[in-house]
C-alpha cells in the first residue's frame, strides 16, 4: 500500500476514482454489445463521458433530469440491455429515490447506477452536494445491491463485477484526488459481498468503506506504534448484501468494534453492522463513527473528515478509548444467546 499522496498537476485526473470507472466502463463496452450509458448532463464531471466518446451511438444525455434518467434506464434493461447510468450521489439518493425504487428495484431490472461526488468527497460545494444519505436510502431498496470502493483500483474492478451480478448495482464514488491503497489494478481483488481484511489484528477491529479505509490502516498503524494495540481493518466495500462471516469472526476474535464511514451514521456502514451484531447475540464494545445526525459544514473533504473523527486521527483516538472499555471478568460466552 502506499504510505501517502503525491502528485503533479498533469497527473491529477489520474488520481479520480472516477477516472478508473470511466475506463472499466469503456472495456465493458468492447466486451458486451449490450452496454449502454446514460448521464444527466455530468458527463465530463462523472468521466461517464468517456464512453460517450468510444461509443456515441450507445450513449445517452438526457439532460438535467436525473429522475428522467433512471426511467429510461430501466425502459432500456427492460428491453435487454445493460444500462450504466451516473450523477451525483446525492442527486441519485435525494432526487431520484422514487424512479429507483419504482421503476428500477420493483422491477429489478440490471440497470447500474454509478454515484459520484459521495459522502463529503465535493465538501466545498457546501450541505446541498454532500452525500450523507445515500447508503441508507439504497441499501433498504429491495434487489438493490450496494458498493461502496476504498479507491480507484477497486472501483475499476466492481464496475467490472457489476456487469455480472444480477438486478440493480448502486456503486458510490468520490469526485477524486483520492489515497492510493492499490497501486496498480494487479494487486487488488474483488469479490461482491466478501470483505478483505487489510490489516491483522486480535486487539480491536475497525471496519470502513469509501475513503476511510485508508484512513483505517493508518490509524491501525498509530495504535500499534503508539501502544502496541493489534487492529483488525476490513475493507467492508459492500454494504449490501453484508459480509456477516467476516463481522461475526471479528465479534468473536476481539469483541470490540468500531465502524467507520463519510456518511451519516444513521442507516449507513454502522448500522448494516449493528444489525449483524444484534442478530448474533454476542456482546461486544461497539462504536459508530461517521457523520452524527447533522448536514456536515462547508468545507475541503480533509477538514470535513477530521471534525467528523473519521480520519486517522479521529479512529486512532476512538480505538484507544473503546480498548479502555471493560467486559465481564469472564470472557467466556455461554451467557450470551
Amino acid at each position: 500500500m502506499a504510505s501517502g499522496m503525491t502528485y503533479t498537476m498533469s497527473e491529477t485526473t489520474q488520481l479520480s476514482t472516477a477516472e478508473y470507472y470511466g475506463r472499466a466502463l469503456c472495456e465493458l463496452g468492447e466486451e458486451h454489445g449490450d452496454v449502454v450509458a446514460l448521464t444527466a448532463d455530468l458527463a465530463k464531471s462523472t468521466k461517464i463521458g468517456m464512453f460517450g466518446e468510444k461509443f456515441p451511438e450507445r450513449f445517452f444525455n438526457v439532460g438535467i433530469a436525473e429522475q428522467n434518467m433512471f426511467g429510461v434506464a430501466a425502459g432500456l434493461a427492460k428491453n435487454g440491455l445493460i444500462p450504466f447510468a451516473s450523477t451525483f450521489a446525492i442527486f441519485t439518493a435525494a432526487r431520484s429515490l422514487d424512479q429507483i425504487h419504482t421503476d428500477i428495484c420493483y422491477q429489478n431490472v440490471p440497470v447500474k447506477i454509478i454515484a459520484t461526488h459521495a459522502g463529503t468527497s465535493f465538501g466545498q460545494a457546501g450541505s446541498t452536494h454532500h452525500s450523507l444519505i445515500d447508503m441508507a436510502c439504497l441499501r433498504s431498496l429491495p434487489h438493490m445491491t450496494v458498493i461502496c470502493p476504498c479507491d480507484g483500483a477497486e472501483t475499476y474492478h466492481a464496475v467490472k463485477a457489476a456487469y455480472d451480478i444480477d438486478g440493480p448495482v448502486y456503486i458510490r464514488i468520490n469526485r477524486g484526488f483520492d489515497q492510493i491503497i492499490y497501486k496498480n489494478l494487479e494487486d487488488c481483488t474483488f469479490e461482491a459481498g466478501k470483505a478483505k481484511v487489510m490489516n491483522e489484528g486480535t486487539d480491536i477491529t475497525v471496519i470502513a468503506c469509501g475513503s476511510c479505509v485508508y484512513q483505517a490502516v493508518q490509524a491501525a498503524q498509530m495504535a500499534d506504534s503508539d501502544a502496541g494495540i493489534k487492529v483488525r481493518v476490513l475493507n467492508m466495500h459492500t454494504i449490501k448484501p453484508i459480509d456477516e462471516e467476516a463481522i461475526m469472526s471479528a465479534i468473536m476474535d476481539t469483541r470490540r468494534i468500531i465502524t467507520v464511514e463519510d456518511h451519516s451514521v444513521m442507516g449507513g456502514l454502522g448500522s448494516a453492522v449493528a444489525d449483524v451484531v444484534a442478530k448474533s447475540g454476542k456482546a461486544c464494545a461497539f462504536r459508530m463513527l461517521g457523520h452524527q445526525d447533522e448536514f456536515s459544514t462547508i468545507g475541503l473533504q480533509e477538514d470535513l473528515m477530521s471534525l467528523a473523527k473519521i480520519d486517522a486521527n479521529g479512529i486512532a483516538e476512538t480505538i484507544a478509548e473503546v480498548m479502555h472499555q471493560d467486559f465481564e471478568a469472564d470472557d467466556a460466552w455461554d451467557d450470551e444467546f
